[in-house]
């Protein structure tokens, strides 16, 4: 599906606060109501809108301690591990990636202890031949990126 200019301000305002309201959303794209609703109608049946969302800080939870994981699969079962994986709550990423490592999971946890639990619980899967764990020391930027005009 292309994009028009008025479905790219409509999702750029979304990135921004996907609470507002469709009055609100129409008062910035500088469209009416309908229009929106329209727009947005098209929009999740195209599913390029899947889902409306919100971005908490994560270390005011209590969620202290960020991992990228990297993972070596054994090929046949690397989509199958992966699923397996990404139904932990504590996992907000899983990526299928190129290079020396087959994955790449992201994760929060709220002490270094769950971490290391969790990686032994990863360790012990078949097919999980290696990981290589780095722990997040500082987030520089986390955001939704917007689409081009």
């Amino acid at each position: 599906m292309k994009l028009s200019n008025t479905d790219k301000k409509i999702l750029n305002i979304l990135i921004e606060n996907s609470r507002l309201s469709l009055r609100q959303i129409a008062k910035k794209a500088k469209v009416s109501v309908a229009t929106v609703m329209h727009h947005l109608k098209k929009l999740e049946q195209e599913q390029i809108i899947t889902k409306y969302t919100l971005m908490m800080d994560y270390e005011k939870l209590g969620y202290d301690v960020e991992a990228a994981i990297e993972m070596r699969i054994s090929k046949a079962k690397s989509i199958t591990v992966l699923k397996k994986i990404a139904f932990h709550p504590n996992i907000f990423g899983v990526y299928d990636i190129t290079g020396d490592f087959d994955a790449l999971v992201l994760a929060r946890f709220p002490t270094r202890k769950k971490l290391d639990e969790f990686l032994k619980k990863i360790q012990s899967f078949d097919f999980v031949e290696r990981i290589k764990t780095m722990v997040i020391l500082n987030t520089i930027k986390e955001e939704k990126i917007g689409v081009e005009l």
